[in-house]
């Protein structure tokens, strides 16, 4: 068993905050309409990735009928669909939608997490809770070798990870860092740190984050890693990607929006 498999097998197995756990059930029994077929996952979500990842990904926690449904990080609801179809453009994912678990999404140089692994009740955990989760996101971190950046997407993302990388014996910039969508802040240990508004309904229906926008900032993670000199990738092939998600592909009903 690898490091990744171990970490995930302790995570799903997580019951250490008795109202996550409590509301992840309760919604996995329960289901809404649009999903009553579907089995539930109704457990913590691990990250998912390539274990050698450069960038890392840190968003919130899973969407009750997103990730709680699916079983995997970002998957079965808008959020996702925003959020992998950047990557895909990006040349991080192998494609630019997320269904299921088993939908053949694969991810290159690339590793997402968040800071809680289970679906909070109103899509916000309790300071209680992003303490007790933050363990698993400072191990992940860590263990990831090959790290070079990290996109953080929201506010309490950024703060539960600068509270991570703290934790995880890492210097954390004086002053503080703060949140702005697209401010780069380099770390005393050269990793960099790109934040960005998170592809929630809330944000995405409201123009608050566009499309354009949040590809700029998976465009920009891009360059990075490509060095200075090297030329952008090539997205002839990628470009009307937002106009064309094949939700209908997965065979599953229309995605829910995670709003966190």
């Amino acid at each position: 068993m690898n490091w990744l498999e171990r970490l995930n097998a302790e995570v799903i197995t997580c019951r250490k905050c008795p109202r996550l756990v409590a509301h992840r059930e309760r919604v996995a029994r329960e289901k809404v309409r649009r999903y009553r077929d579907d089995e539930y996952w109704g457990k913590p979500i691990p990250g998912f990735g390539d274990p050698k990842a450069r960038l890392l990904v840190v968003g919130l926690a899973p969407a009750a009928h997103g990730g709680n449904r699916t079983g995997r990080i970002f998957t079965g609801d808008r959020s996702g669909d925003f959020l992998y179809a950047a990557l895909y453009r990006a040349a991080f994912a192998n494609q630019p939608w997320s269904g299921h678990r088993d939908d053949g999404l694969a991810l290159r140089e690339c590793f997402i997490t968040a800071a809680v692994r289970c679906a909070p009740p109103g899509n916000k955990p309790t300071p209680d809770e992003l303490a007790t989760c933050r363990p698993y996101l400072v191990e992940e971190m860590c263990l990831l070798r090959s790290l070079r950046i990290v996109v953080v997407l929201g506010r309490i993302a950024f703060d539960a990870f600068l509270k991570a990388w703290g934790d995880g014996g890492r210097a954390v910039p004086a002053p503080r860092p703060t949140f702005a969508h697209g401010a780069l802040t380099k770390l005393p240990d050269g990793v960099l740190l790109l934040a960005s508004y998170h592809p929630s309904q809330q944000n995405t229906q409201t123009g608050r984050l566009t499309s354009a926008m949040f590809q700029r900032i998976f465009a920009r993670a891009r360059r990075i890693l490509a060095g200075p000199r090297a030329s952008r990738p090539r997205e002839s092939k990628r470009r009307n990607v937002w106009k064309r998600l094949p939700r209908r592909r997965t065979g599953l009903p229309r995605a829910a929006s995670s709003g966190i």
